[in-house]
């Protein structure tokens, strides 16, 4: 029975050793949270440190921290201090992390940690190998892990592989300044399907895909020589019933049951029962915007005096990656920003801020979400911030006021909350004031909307969202019209190439033989392939014919030491053996003076193009341009184009990053049928990348073995996966003659 197999930096579990002995307690998080049911009900393992590093666990325990993780469904991977250093405090939070979220000045590009962190993604990688079975569907998480999916997908190409982003990922001209740019993208494109909060951040990420590493993006889905990666957003939700419960239960209790802070909060509420709390609780970290937050709150009193006495800033801030230099520059900053404001506001029975610098249990959390009536989450950069869900959640009466940065994931979910921008400090105090001002039959209005989304988009639903997607993905590899051409397939296809008595190989040059380049002129045959297509065609009974769309001059001037026959610009010229080149169909070309100049004028607006010219046909070619600014005058050519040369007997092919105008009556697909007139071929082989071999795989007779290069839409019966595996198959043609 297949097995779901969960990865992620951390474990769901706490492992501690307490004088002398192991204790394990559950981890408390949205993600823990929300893979519960996957983990617990199902059958499924989860792999992660355990968050003891070697050196801290003494000899006599290792083997019973893996025993303790596997009684709980995990497996320990174990890390060094080093390794730790470098592949978490190191890539992980000084490169990784300031970069995707926009803080590009605290970025570090240090080489040894992107070599550690190599290192440990291949030790997470390797773990996950060792549990893997076919069938087991494998679902890696966050930052942290970035190689991983890639590193599985080597060793095991037919895995079911999901990745999540949980931190924003960041605007494509932002990326692009990480050195391992292409290692990090080509990592995460190991998978079948990557999720991410918003719709904005999987939109950078096929922004970055398309202009570094140049792949095909359609919508939202990108196209690899072997695979089809989609791309989509999942916004996590919470454990709605949890924090809701906590919240009656909470209201439910005496005053016996309340906690030393719930009653410090309530003296404070009965003292002066018309002010107002205002609750702040982050992690302290820079992204958060905590140092903005609390000058704007100081703008505000400074701007509207009239509510000192009046309000209080509860602000919790939880302690984070404390031997990071920017974290201890952070911790001072809040510090000092904290003592000055409430030096300059505070009076003999009122403090402005109210500062918490460490962890609280859960039920102190419960206590300041149902008491303080306004929450200020003001974020500079923030993958989701579930604390913006647990507040609404909690609010059981309905009442209560959010104020959320527009920075922050959950923003987009969340519109009826007040939402800011958090650099704005009039905009932060104007809703503050709205806040205090607002009527609670408005209050409840939105309360009311904002929890029936959240209570419907749960955290379990998240998480059965993205795997049903991901489940999906093996759906949809499995349902190409095409098949791969397998072990077996090749096999088959073999057998029936050394029995045939006459046989005849169409083969396509660009993206076939050769992978495609930024300029024509450099894809000319390497001498390995010279000799492969020589010796195929020097055998008896046998027809080698190179069909592609360049121009007769390059494509002679390339193969002129080869004795093979040759078809260029889609059928318009073709060569014999050691022959002559003659048109194959009654052409012309007067039509090209009217088209040249148009097409020129977007080669001017576009840079990167350029316009070839061959005898019968003009092409227009774009890999070089912006991706997206290529596709948009793609577009716009293709309309303009189709409008000039209606009734003219002209047409635009499509191809791959290339428009071609050219004669209608001109394709691969009736200059590949001309050559079997007369002919008794009983074996018939075409393979090609593009859509203008679509013709010659229809025109062909049904008994053809018709071939896709790439998994794409085709007429083709079978497909293979790049031009690497193209010289494979050919040279298993030469081995059986």
């Amino acid at each position: 029975m297949s097995k779901t197999i969960i990865i992620s930096n951390r474990l769901p579990l706490q492992i501690s050793i307490e004088n002398g002995e192991l204790e394990v307690t559950p981890s408390v998080g949205g993600l823990a949270t929300g893979l519960k049911s996957f983990h617990k009900d199902g059958d499924s393992v989860w792999i992660g440190w355990p968050g003891l590093t070697e050196e801290e666990i003494p000899k006599k325990l290792k083997e019973e921290v893996q025993k303790k993780a596997r009684e709980e469904n995990c497996v320990a991977v174990n890390l060094t201090s080093d390794e730790i250093d470098g592949f978490y405090y190191g890539f992980s939070n000084r490169t990784i992390w300031p970069l995707f979220h926009y803080f590009m000045e605290y970025t570090e590009s240090d080489n040894e940690y992107w070599k550690t962190y190599q290192k440990v993604n291949q030790k997470y990688a390797d773990e996950i190998l060792k549990h893997y079975e076919d069938g087991d569907v494998i679902w890696v998480h966050d930052y942290q892990l970035l190689l991983v999916p890639n590193m599985i997908r080597e060793k095991a190409p037919e895995a079911v592989i999901g990745f999540f982003n949980h931190i924003p990922f960041p605007s494509y001209e932002v990326f692009r300044t990480l050195p391992w740019r292409d290692e990090v993208l080509k990592g995460v494109l190991g998978a079948d399907l990557i999720g991410f909060h918003t719709y904005d951040y999987e939109r950078h990420f096929l922004s970055s895909v398309s202009r570094i590493l140049r792949h095909q993006v359609d919508f939202n889905e990108i196209t690899l020589p072997d695979r089809i990666v989609k791309v989509d957003s999942f916004p996590m939700g919470i454990d709605y019933k949890k924090f809701e419960q906590a919240a009656l239960d909470h209201f439910e209790g005496t005053s016996a049951d309340q906690s030393e802070l719930q009653k410090r909060l309530d003296h404070h509420l009965e003292a002066t029962p018309d002010a107002k709390m205002i609750l702040s609780i982050d992690r302290l970290d820079y992204t958060k915007g905590i140092a903005h937050r609390i000058r704007a709150y100081e703008y505000f009193l400074d701007n509207n005096p009239e509510y000192i006495e009046k309000v209080r800033l509860v602000m919790l801030a939880v302690p984070s990656r404390s031997n990071v230099p920017q974290y201890r520059r952070l911790k001072r900053e809040i510090d000092e920003l904290v003592g000055r404001i409430n030096g300059k506001f505070s009076t003999v029975s009122w403090t402005p801020i109210w500062y918490f610098y460490r962890s609280m249990p859960f039920h102190n959390l419960i206590d300041l979400y149902t008491t303080c009536e306004i929450a200020l989450l003001t974020p500079i950069r923030d993958g989701m911030n579930l604390v913006a869900k647990e507040y609404i959640a909690t609010r059981t009466n309905h009442t209560g006021v959010l104020i959320l940065s527009e920075m922050a994931g959950a923003a987009h979910e969340m519109n009826e909350a007040l939402i800011i921008n958090p650099n704005n400090f009039e905009q932060v105090s104007q809703a503050l004031r709205t806040a205090f001002e607002m009527p609670k039959e408005e209050q409840i209005e939105r309360n009311k909307m904002l929890q029936k989304r959240l209570r419907r988009y749960s955290v379990e639903k998240w998480a059965q969202d993205f795997m049903k997607s991901l489940r999906a993905t093996k759906e949809n590899r499995d349902s190409f019209k095409s098949i791969r051409i397998t072990p077996d397939i090749s096999e088959e296809i073999m057998k029936q190439f050394r029995e045939a008595k006459r046989r005849v190989l169409f083969i396509d040059y660009d993206g076939t033989l050769v992978n495609f380049v930024d300029k024509p002129e450099n894809a000319r045959p390497d001498e390995e392939l010279k000799e492969l297509i020589r010796a195929l065609n020097a055998t008896e009974n046998t027809d080698v014919i190179l069909i592609s769309g360049r121009d007769k001059n390059t494509l002679g001037s390339w193969w002129k030491d080869v004795p093979v026959e040759l078809i260029s610009e889609h059928g318009v010229w073709m060569r014999q053996i050691d022959g002559e080149w003659e048109l194959s169909e009654n052409v012309k070309s007067e039509w090209m003076d009217a088209v040249r100049p148009v097409i020129e004028n977007f080669v001017d607006r576009t840079p990167g193009t350029f316009l070839e010219e061959k005898n019968y046909s003009l092409a227009w070619h774009y890999r070089k341009a912006d991706p997206e600014l290529g596709e948009i005058r793609a577009n716009e050519l293709s309309t303009v184009l189709k409008e000039l040369i209606s009734n003219r007997g002209l047409s635009v092919l499509e191809g791959n990053k290339v428009l071609e105008i050219k004669s209608s009556d001109v394709n691969k697909g009736k200059a590949s049928s001309k050559k079997l007139i007369g002919k008794n071929y009983d074996f018939i082989f075409a393979i090609g990348d593009d859509w203008t071999d679509e013709y010659m795989f229809q025109e062909l007779p049904e008994t053809s073995y018709t071939v896709k290069v790439g998994i794409k839409k085709t007429s083709a019966r079978y497909y293979v996966e790049g031009t690497q595996k193209v010289r494979t198959l050919l040279e298993k043609f030469r081995e059986n003659l």
